[in-house]
């Protein structure tokens, strides 16, 4: 697990104009993590709307990644599924095409108590052959694991080897506490509280790939015991990433453009239900890529 640490962007899903998964876009954004220093990159999160995605498509987007990557950067692979079965399928899937970890997202029923959510993941986790995390964002699916379940899911299962939270950095730290550091955790939130969540403990971020650059350079700072020039990229992308934030639905709106924006200005179509972009919205986005510039080549 220890190539399990830094920056993890988490691609969104382009659509074109017939309402299908842009190719020519998933494969750019692949590229930009490579020339952009990304240690990892990830596919099927909330910011690649897996929900709207069927099957065939979930499974397309993990093929494009790892046909994209070949190799250079390891691949993980978020879980969607009502069911242990569908995630038990999706997670082999993902294994098959080089994926090196599954992150296992709660099925969508807030209703479900926590011992059932352990069995849940648990059985997942018994027929998997990687190593396993799950997604614990109850804020933002409405389910989710305290840090002590979290801790006995840990003891109860040794391919449990890392936490996607996304949390304060106080709730982050309490978690790696309560694990006692046998979890690796990889925090998400579009890398607010960036630098202090290199000082609780976490191992990384996932964030969707809006200034992933500039966090690489951040996380390589707090590495290397440089918090002043840490602090100092956090603050030149913080307003980006406060604005991106709000939501998911805003964030899939705003921060999807911001990294068209980036990428050259291609046109982003959305998948119903979806936010639309407000012209207020829109000079916002054209003002941070502005201030971002294009990724690097």
């Amino acid at each position: 697990m220890e190539t399990i640490r830094g920056i993890w962007p988490m691609l969104y899903a382009f659509f074109d104009g017939q309402n299908r998964l842009d190719r020519a876009l998933m494969r750019r954004q692949a590229e930009i993590c490579v020339a952009g220093g990304a240690r990892g990159m990830a596919v099927l999160g909330l910011a690649t709307e897996v929900s709207k995605l069927s099957v065939a498509e979930r499974r397309q987007v993990v093929e494009w990644a790892a046909q994209d990557l070949a190799g250079r950067l390891p691949l993980a692979v978020t879980v969607f599924g009502a069911t242990p079965a569908e995630q038990s399928e999706a997670v082999a899937h993902a294994a098959a095409h080089g994926a090196i970890l599954a992150v296992l997202q709660p099925p969508r029923d807030p209703s479900m108590g926590e011992d059932a959510l352990m069995r849940f993941f648990g059985t997942v986790m018994e027929r998997a052959p990687i190593a396993m995390a799950i997604q614990n964002a109850p804020e933002y699916l409405g389910i989710g694991l305290s840090p002590p379940a979290i801790a006995e899911l840990a003891r109860r299962h040794a391919n449990f080897r890392v936490l996607k939270g996304e949390g304060p950095a106080v709730l982050i730290r309490r978690v790696v506490e309560e694990t006692g550091g046998g979890l690796a955790v990889l925090n998400g939130r579009g890398g607010l509280e960036l630098p202090d969540n290199f000082r609780a403990g976490c191992a990384g971020l996932i964030p969707a790939p809006d200034c992933f650059e500039a966090q690489v350079a951040i996380w390589a700072a707090m590495e290397r015991g440089d918090e002043a020039e840490a602090e100092r990229l956090y603050c030149e992308i913080l307003p980006a990433i406060v604005f991106v934030m709000q939501s998911i639905d805003h964030l899939v709106c705003y921060g999807k453009r911001l990294v068209a924006a980036r990428m050259g200005g291609p046109p982003v179509f959305d998948r119903a239900p979806a936010l639309a972009p407000t012209a207020f919205g829109a000079a916002a986005v054209a003002r941070f890529a502005a201030r971002l510039g294009p990724y690097p080549a």
